[in-house]
């Protein structure tokens, strides 16, 4: 099946077959990403291997039901894995049993990394717009000190938002940040009792320290500094670094901006060392909070490969989702007589009492 020495041929993303187009029965020869690797053992005691598969499309499960031992020594999550195998459908979802594999030592990210369905340079130049509506001179010099360095924006622009959930792709970040931008603008029209630039300032930087947080070539993980204090922490480590290069910054406001990039997640249960305690911060946390879930859960919908109107079931919201139009529902034609003689009577002997 593989040798370790085995130099893998190289395979276009015109040729590569995507997750998203794989159907029953089909025969699928690819490069894939190992998202997730675990070992089992059949019923009968016979070892196998439980392989999630990725691509920019989407992901599949995978099985390797022979020589599993030895396979299983040869890689580990995050390797790209040129495989072969026969596409099934289990519980109405895709499965691939795999007949062959070898690691692949080097690939384009582009089959494994999605991008922003807009254009990124178009997405920062908005994003630039809205900055300049900042009429405060200390938030909009504290804004401008970010979108005026050039290390910062080259990596803001590629970020993901998450790992996982909502805007997980190249440029995630700032999407994201921009519709909660668009958004916070919005939203203080209707209550004007908002202060406009405090929110613009705290949307733009709610997530500045995901550019610190997340490593992206092949897929998306947490970087050590990461996984050791988190985007929150990162981000007003990157703001007061920003800060000390302005003079007479009042401390109200630097408060405010911290509290608002802390408080964003909302709860505690969601990793907010701090829940939002003014109305500015309980705004940002609503607006980050939906733009989200709505990414998120619009992404969940598309990818699902569940036949029928309903999606598989969603862990996260406890539920499925509607994703097509329901089924008509058929309506039983019972014959109705001309007229019921036994029912006559008794409705006259009813007038009669």
């Amino acid at each position: 099946m593989m040798t370790k020495g085995e130099k893998p041929e190289t395979i276009s993303p015109m040729s590569h077959i995507w997750i998203k187009d794989i159907k029953e029965d089909d025969q699928v020869h690819g490069r894939y990403l190992v998202k997730v690797k675990k070992t089992g053992q059949t019923k009968n005691g016979d070892p196998f291997i439980s392989i999630t598969l990725s691509d920019r499309t989407g992901d599949v499960e995978s099985r390797v039901w022979e020589n599993a031992l030895e396979l299983s020594s040869l890689f580990n999550e995050g390797a790209i894995l040129e495989v072969e195998g026969h596409a099934t459908s289990y519980k109405s979802r895709i499965q691939l049993v795999l007949s062959n594999l070898k690691v692949a030592d080097e690939e384009d990210p582009i089959i494994f990394l999605e991008s922003a369905p807009r254009d990124i340079d178009e997405m920062m130049g908005a994003l630039r717009g809205i900055i300049t509506k900042i009429k405060d001179s200390h938030l909009k010099a504290l804004s401008n000190r970010f979108v005026s360095d050039r290390s910062f924006t080259e990596l803001f622009k590629r970020a993901p938002a998450a790992k996982n959930f909502h805007h997980n792709y190249i440029g995630g970040l700032l999407e994201h940040t921009l519709a909660v931008c668009e958004m916070s603008l919005r939203v203080t029209e209707q209550y004007q009792n908002l202060d406009r630039d405090l929110m613009i300032t705290g949307a733009f930087l709610h997530d500045i320290g995901k550019v610190r947080e997340f490593r992206y070539d092949t897929w998306i993980e947490y970087s050590d500094e990461g996984r050791l204090f988190g985007h929150l922490v990162q981000g007003i480590e990157m703001v007061d670094e920003k800060l000390a290069g302005i003079k007479n910054f009042p401390d109200e406001k630097a408060l405010r901006l911290k509290h608002i990039i802390l408080s964003h997640h909302g709860e505690y249960e969601f990793g907010s060392p701090k829940r939002p305690k003014f109305l500015e911060a309980f705004a940002l946390h609503l607006i980050d909070d939906l733009d989200a879930k709505m990414n998120g859960l619009g992404r969940f919908m598309e990818k699902d490969m569940k036949e029928g109107a309903w999606t598989d079931f969603n862990k996260m919201f406890g539920r499925y989702f509607l994703k097509d139009r329901l089924s008509p529902v058929k309506e039983e034609k019972y014959p109705v007589p001309a007229h019921d003689d036994k029912q006559k009577v008794l409705f006259n002997e009813y007038r009669k009492t």
